[in-house]
């Protein structure tokens, strides 16, 4: 719990307010502006490579689409090998999928095709114990190849600086009036190689089921594409990716019409909250001109997401090439889901596609 409690998403003022401080300019509106030009390409790249690799239409739209997109764009956003992005999937997978016996264990990186950093970081892969299970991925030593590879990126990074995260957060951990210490580098590394990835590849498959399932949306986004970024506010509140998280109260508080003690814990749902009658007209409805649409599925107040922008981004692009390269998308088995009481997770989603 100690470790955990250190990292800057369950941290309070002052010191949250301190780290987050040497993230925010990199993901400003006009970082982001800069990015946007690539992020068409990475996503226009994966559906070029869908239509060549599936001649029959039919792919898993999870792993062939989804899935890399955000790999593609934190590989870019931290200075990251390309060829490395599928650690960021595995530890992602073992770290929200620990209550999955699929993803618990995951291993899908092919250590032949990545980096030297890569082959020696995989060394400290934590093992199973004897009945097969692995440590606990949200303690310290559950992630020890991931906080290798952190320190072998670090010491790359620090012979070849360029303009990404890392070498942006190096350049403070070695400055010494501000204060980022070994510790803190590690966590935020934790933090966006998995929160940054896990969320929104459960953020657009379940776009695209909201699609699937809604027809007529789909038909809208042909005839009106300028609808694009109303429809990502809407998938992004109907299906909320995460779905709670849960609070200590330190002070004494009347919130709601409940009495909350000092120490009492707090489950904040953001299913709930997205779902809210008295905020959402006719909330259960999926519906893509939605004028009001103040999801909480980024959060609110100070720990509203850093990434916000950068996922909107990454949405729009993938679903503007998904309607403007195919006439039509259908779904060829149900999906298959996380069991995790955490991320609204997908684990499968098989599809057939029409090319235009």
């Amino acid at each position: 719990l100690g470790y955990v409690q250190e990292m800057m998403l369950n941290m309070d003022p002052p010191d949250h307010s301190r780290l987050r401080r040497h993230l925010v300019g990199a993901f400003t509106s006009k970082a982001i502006g800069v990015l946007e030009k690539k992020i068409s390409q990475h996503a226009k790249s994966i559906i070029d490579e869908v239509i060549i690799r599936y001649p029959t239409g039919e792919c898993d739209f999870v792993t062939d689409i989804a899935a890399d997109l955000p790999l593609r764009c934190l590989a870019d956003i931290f200075g990251i090998p390309s060829e490395d992005r599928y650690l960021m999937y595995d530890w992602a997978n073992r770290v929200i999928g620990y209550q999955d016996p699929d993803y618990a264990k995951s291993f899908s990186f092919d250590i032949k095709s990545g980096s030297a950093m890569a082959r020696e970081a995989i060394m400290h892969r934590p093992k199973p114990d004897e009945n097969g299970k692995m440590p606990d991925p949200r303690s310290r030593s559950g992630m020890n190849d991931l906080y290798c590879y952190a320190h072998l990126l670090a010491k790359h990074r620090r012979k070849n600086p360029k303009d990404d995260v890392i070498s942006i957060l190096l350049t403070q951990l070695d400055n010494d009036e501000e204060k980022l210490n070994i510790s803190e580098f590690e966590n935020m590394f934790w933090l966006f190689m998995v929160a940054g990835n896990e969320t929104l590849r459960n953020g657009i498959p379940g776009g695209m089921i909201a699609l699937l399932q809604h027809p007529k949306s789909w038909e809208q986004l042909h005839s009106s594409p300028q609808l694009m970024p109303n429809a990502i506010r809407e998938m992004l509140r109907w299906w909320t990716p995460v779905m709670n998280f849960r609070r200590t109260a330190k002070s004494p508080i009347v919130f709601g019409g409940q009495s909350i003690s000092a120490g009492d814990k707090v489950m904040i749902s953001f299913i709930s909250a997205n779902y809210d009658q008295s905020v959402f007209a006719a909330p259960e409805v999926f519906d893509i001109t939605r004028q009001s649409n103040k999801h909480l599925s980024f959060g609110y107040g100070p720990h509203f997401c850093l990434g916000a922008q950068l996922a909107e981004a990454q949405m729009r692009a993938i679903f503007s090439e998904l309607v403007e390269r195919f006439s039509s998308i259908e779904m060829m088995s149900s999906p298959t889901f996380l069991r995790s009481n955490f991320q609204r997770g997908v684990k499968s989603l098989p599809i057939k596609f029409t090319r235009r």
